[in-house]
């Protein structure tokens, strides 16, 4: 996050069993990203699994943009973390996602969300 003065770290908690909810904080995030604010966008529960390639491309909701191409623009111009236990659980190793999406804990989601100018938004 380049922008330490200008952050948004978003909590998705859910995954396509929420379809509205996921693509309203993948939507939230990218557009952030667009419009130049720093992005940390932290995929927890079932969400997990949107970072695993393949699963963002089968996703499709209408009126919403594709979830693949939110991803991407988050990959590209923010962060895409996947929580350290619900990896775990999943048995979801970094070599599982997606090119530039990393698997980080609690103390790090701490961090990014106590950091000056940070506003977290949870989905």
């Amino acid at each position: 996050m380049d922008t330490p003065d200008r952050a948004l770290v978003v909590k998705l908690t859910s995954g396509v069993e929420a379809p509205e909810r996921l693509s309203q904080a993948f939507t939230v995030a990218a557009t952030a990203v667009a419009s130049g604010v720093a992005v940390s966008l932290w995929l927890t529960g079932e969400a997990s699994w949107l970072a695993v390639p393949g699963r963002a491309e089968a996703f499709s909701l209408p009126h919403a943009s594709p979830l693949v191409d939110l991803r991407d623009a988050v990959v590209e111009g923010g962060r895409l973390t996947v929580c350290t236990q619900c990896a775990a659980r999943r048995e979801l190793a970094e070599a599982d996602l997606v090119d530039g999406a990393v698997i980080r804990g609690a103390a790090a989601f701490v961090e990014e969300v106590t950091a000056p100018g940070a506003q977290a938004l949870v989905y």
